[in-house]
């Protein structure tokens, strides 16, 4: 039987006492850090104290100036002591998501990716949902709470994020806490966040993707080789799917001993997630939505297979694994006579 939000939210609240001293561990970006601070805002004054922790360092100019423009507390995990917590919280992910998380027993996970087989006591898991500020946006009203302009700037600024303006995977309930939350929100710090997405030393890698990239019915593909980040990736995959001939971006880079690829593409009739894992899973891990996907494969597992120090070799070999179909077994049709 389907529980209504106020019903979830109540088995939510009911997994804590007014002694608990919650930590949430995030795997941080808008979306990740929105809903942290819509559980600490469900929290107040019901436990004794909440902790915001983020597993990653945040290096995205827009994701810095979301936490310094919006106030937000954020200790990384390696200035964590985790046995002083009662309680553990996860949201915008799932155990299985990141190796980090697999040694903790949550009590509590909320997330709007692909359900991963999440044993928490409680978990409010919904693939269909752009953004998994959505579901605590629900929360928030369920409650009766008025969200302060900082918790709405946050929330609105992940559902934009993870929709892309709904452009990706959207339905009624993310445009409805859209439209709950703008009254409530400051629009010039969601402008001025939105606007910090670039560093001057990104440059030189949009210069090198415009030199290298090559382009194969309606794909595009690019090896950046080192980055300093990751995120480097995301913006590059994106800045090439807003050409008009480009249907899908594929783009990877080195970070800390693998190799991460990042899919985009133009959500019609595509399905980023099934080709990454198709493509990658058997490597590392890779997974996604219809829209955007990623797969990371530790250098020592690509070496085998490639000589990832080679740029052409390499860009064969990734197209090789995106384009190629898997095989399926062939079966016989029997003939049955009358």
């Amino acid at each position: 039987m389907k529980l209504t939000v106020k019903e979830k939210l109540s088995q939510f609240l009911k997994q804590f006492v007014h002694d608990d001293r919650v930590l949430i561990l995030i795997n941080a970006d808008p979306d990740a850090i929105a809903s942290a601070l819509a559980v600490k805002r469900l929290l107040w004054r019901k436990v004794q104290a909440v902790t915001i922790s983020n597993i990653n360092t945040i290096d995205r100019p827009d994701n810095i100036a979301m936490v310094e423009l919006l106030g937000i507390k954020l200790i990384h995990k390696d200035e964590l002591d985790d046995t002083h917590f009662t309680k553990k919280v996860l949201v915008d992910s799932q155990p299985g998501h990141n190796e980090f998380f697999t040694q903790f027993d949550f009590d509590v996970v909320i997330d709007h990716h692909p359900d991963t087989n999440c044993q928490a006591v409680f978990q409010d898991i919904r693939p269909r949902y752009g953004a998994t500020a959505t579901i605590l946006t629900a929360y928030i009203r369920a409650a009766k709470i008025k969200p302060s302009t900082k918790l709405a700037t946050a929330l609105i600024l992940a559902i934009k994020t993870d929709t892309s303006n709904f452009e990706l995977q959207t339905i009624i309930e993310d445009v409805r806490a859209f439209q709950y939350l703008f009254r409530h929100s400051n629009r010039h710090l969601i402008r001025k966040i939105e606007q910090s997405e670039l560093k001057p030393e990104y440059l030189k890698y949009y210069k090198k993707a415009l030199d290298i990239k090559r382009v194969r019915k309606g794909r595009v593909y690019v090896s950046l080789g080192p980055v300093v980040n990751p995120d480097i990736c995301v913006l590059i995959a994106d800045f090439f799917l807003r050409v008009n001939a480009i249907k899908w971006s594929i783009v990877c880079g080195f970070h800390q001993r693998k190799m991460i690829v990042i899919f985009r593409n133009d959500g019609i009739k595509k399905n980023a997630g099934k080709v990454a894992k198709q493509g990658f899973n058997n490597f590392g891990s890779a997974g996604g939505r219809k829209s955007m996907a990623r797969a990371e494969i530790p250098l020592s597992e690509l070496k085998p297979r490639v000589d990832y120090k080679d740029d052409k070799k390499l860009m064969r070999w990734i197209i090789s694994r995106v384009e190629t179909k898997p095989k399926t077994a062939k079966v016989k049709q029997k003939t049955i006579s009358n």
